[in-house]
């Protein structure tokens, strides 16, 4: 078979340890021949593509980003791009297509699929706010960055007595912001899914430093998280082609509100792409590995419009649709019956 692959959305570790395996199993053992389009979506509208193989991934397991490049594009949000995109199969007598994403490159996969193109899809987002997986590679890692730069700021907050604001990415779910908060001994977690008082974080904060002999504090805040009141200036207002606007400054934001309302001095570290780039950790690698091998399996059982998944412990097939449907959420019982008891302790 002639299979193509792209990676769309952001990049995260990992994607080359899918594609490495996709190649591996598919050309070791069903003698198949792939190509990659370049940067996502764009790379099927234009016709961009690049080879690959074994001797061309070789090296690849414990890069970060992408080799073939990846956009936002959105193929429904461009005259004739859907049809330049079947065109574009078709051009390169493609028998399938893998699409590696997450919720906005996985609609599109699901779109197309209900267009008759034979693509499978591997989840990717270091969100974690897939639905119909358990997790997706490049999760561990981004947490494991996160954490890592937790624990740093923890040694400065303390030499300085200070309140140290940590934004983490999660747009629509806090997993993120929950999981590296948990296991870095944050003060309080601030996510997407609840939305926060400002004088209530401030009011713990003055409980802590005042009556139980604290002088710093970690705050670690999602960056889709906001107040319950809303603010306007916590986004930018410029769109993406998937209508998603974008986002920064609540930590900034949440700073200076906690200095002026406290008088603690207060500062805040925004990790941004941080988190994205560098090595995969050893459990993304494996992660990403069993998925790429799965997805190749999917396409040789005809399993068109499915996503591989990972439940209880093994790889699973999934409709795309039960996966773009809706986000995944941080669950309650996780944040409040466990994250919540350390907060301002």
């Amino acid at each position: 078979m002639r299979v193509a692959m792209l990676t769309g959305g952001g990049d995260c570790p990992g994607l080359n340890a899918v594609m490495r395996a996709v190649v591996r199993r598919g050309e070791r053992t069903y003698g198949d021949e792939f190509l990659g389009f370049v940067d996502g979506w764009r790379g099927v509208i234009d016709g961009v593509t690049m080879p690959l193989s074994v001797e061309t991934l070789r090296g690849t397991l414990p890069r970060g980003g992408t080799v073939i490049g990846s956009s936002r594009t959105n193929p429904f949000k461009i005259d004739g791009g859907v049809d330049a995109c079947q065109a574009s199969l078709e051009r390169f007598e493609v028998d399938a297509l893998i699409a590696i994403g997450g919720d906005d490159t996985l609609g599109v996969a699901d779109k197309l699929a209900g267009r008759g193109v034979h693509v499978v899809g591997v989840p990717k987002t270091i969100d974690n706010d897939l639905s119909a997986t358990e997790l997706t590679f490049g999760f561990d890692t981004a947490v494991q960055i996160a954490t890592e730069a937790i624990d740093r700021l923890h040694t400065t907050a303390e030499s300085h007595h200070r309140v140290m604001v940590v934004e983490v990415m999660g747009r629509h779910a806090g997993h993120i912001a929950v999981w590296s908060g948990i296991a870095g001994g944050a003060t309080m977690i601030l996510i997407p899914e609840e939305p926060f008082d400002i004088e209530a974080v401030c009011s713990a904060l003055r409980d802590r430093h005042e009556n139980h002999g604290k002088y710093a504090s970690i705050v670690v805040v999602a960056e889709g998280a906001v107040p319950s009141e809303g603010s306007a200036s916590l986004v930018s207002g410029e769109v993406d082609q998937f209508g998603h606007v974008r986002l920064g400054g609540i930590g900034m934001v949440l700073a200076n509100a906690i200095e002026e309302r406290t008088g603690y001095e207060t500062r805040a570290t925004i990790l941004g792409h941080v988190q994205r780039g560098g090595t995969p950790t050893a459990f993304d690698r494996v992660l990403a590995t069993r998925f790429g091998i799965a997805a190749i399996e999917a396409v040789h059982a005809g399993a068109w419009g499915q996503m591989v998944a990972l439940q209880a412990g093994d790889i699973v097939r999934v409709p795309l649709i039960e996966a773009v449907g809706k986000p995944k959420l941080v669950d309650p019982a996780l944040y409040h019956g466990v994250a919540e008891v350390f907060f301002a302790s």
